[in-house]
């Protein structure tokens, strides 16, 4: 039974009241992108043979979203298309963005779309970066945590960045959507197993470092997966920052830091989901032991509650357990899959909730 008193924003979900807002969702997937086979969750393999993505039916499938969601007690969730993460295709970007904002007037205050633009085209993301923040009216927008093989620190980015900084639009990172480029990533599916998380650590590095944040002083940051899993590292990370001592002071590349220490900007200017486990079974198990580790090695202030569903959990019944999984949690699970946080990334939170009708029962 939800608590009346707070509403679960999924941040792949958004929410009021005891705020479940779910801030890690795929869906709206426009079914002339949807590939694979109908009704059958299939991998997408790269021109190796790797599998890279997960053709998921249910990305296209907003009832089975809101069945979920009113299953789990998750007001609202924060949808996103796979296929726009590094599209540079405007013309898919657009259409990508207006079926979000078509998901968004099917269901009042039950989906919070974010932009899809093709980054590195300064001139197209800056104008359908405005369309999306100024007449469509989406919060946020969404890119990988790589772009056409370039970092997220690449100067060509930097248009992007500020665009999104003067728009007052959060950035949410998501995992590349391919393999990394180590050959050792060939076997066992490790591109998706560590080379995703791999590559969102290593952007948080880059982007911290290279001076991004300091920059763009207002500029917010979400990325996926508590980071990669970045507080595992802090220790390592901390101490190859003291250059002087590794050697590195000196190089242009190698001796980059920011004007702070580099632990203000993971606690104070990046914000995290606590996406990243991998079911889609046993998700209390599994989620409720990553989230765990997460909730005690990043700033509770930084995260927002996530499910990434339908492709790291499938199940309404699934879903519902992770959730009760990460709320027992003490209380800072509690707090975070009550939605804390939601509001430092979409300040209209509220209103965009109170959107929301009665229930009404989505056909199965």
């Amino acid at each position: 039974m939800r608590d009346s008193t707070m509403m679960t924003p999924d941040f792949a979900n958004a929410s009021s009241g005891l705020q479940v807002l779910n801030a890690h969702r795929f869906s709206a997937t426009p079914p002339e992108l949807l590939k694979g086979e109908p009704g059958k969750a299939t991998a997408d393999l790269d021109r190796d043979g790797n599998p890279h993505y997960l053709l998921n039916p249910l990305l296209a499938d907003l009832g089975a979203h809101i069945r979920v969601m009113d299953a789990a007690g998750i007001d609202a969730g924060v949808l996103t298309c796979g296929a726009g993460f590094d599209q540079p295709d405007i013309a898919v970007c657009r259409l990508i963005n207006d079926r979000l904002r078509e998901a968004e007037r099917a269901y009042p205050g039950r989906f919070i779309g974010l932009a899809h633009v093709p980054a590195l085209k300064a001139t197209e993301a800056a104008a359908e970066l405005k369309r999306c923040a100024v007449e469509l009216g989406f919060p946020g927008a969404v890119i990988a945590s790589e772009l056409q093989d370039l970092p997220l620190d690449a100067q060509e980015l930097r248009p992007f960045w500020k665009a999104c900084a003067d728009l007052g639009l959060y950035v949410f990172i998501h995992p590349l959507p391919r393999v990394i480029r180590w050959s050792r990533m060939d076997a066992d599916d490790l591109g998706r197993m560590l080379g995703w998380e791999f590559s969102l650590m290593t952007a948080a590095v880059r982007v911290i470092n290279s001076g991004l944040l300091d920059e763009l002083p207002t500029l917010k940051i979400q990325f996926s997966h508590f980071a990669g899993g970045i507080g595992r590292y802090l220790g390592r990370i901390r101490g190859f920052q003291a250059r002087d001592k590794w050697g590195t002071a000196d190089l242009a590349r190698h001796g980059r830091r920011p004007r702070q220490p580099f632990e203000h900007y993971l606690d104070h200017r990046l914000y995290y989901d606590i996406a990243g486990w991998a079911g889609p079974e046993h998700a209390a198990e599994l989620g409720g032991h990553w989230v765990r580790f997460g909730l005690q090695e990043l700033a509770r202030s930084q995260l927002v509650f996530a499910t990434d569903y339908p492709q790291a959990v499938r199940e309404p019944s699934e879903v519902a357990a992770y959730v009760a999984a990460v709320r027992a949690l003490g209380e800072d699970g509690h707090t975070i899959a009550s939605g804390a946080n939601a509001e430092q990334l979409i300040p209209d939170l509220k209103r965009r909730l109170a959107a929301r009708s009665p229930a009404v029962k989505i056909p199965a």
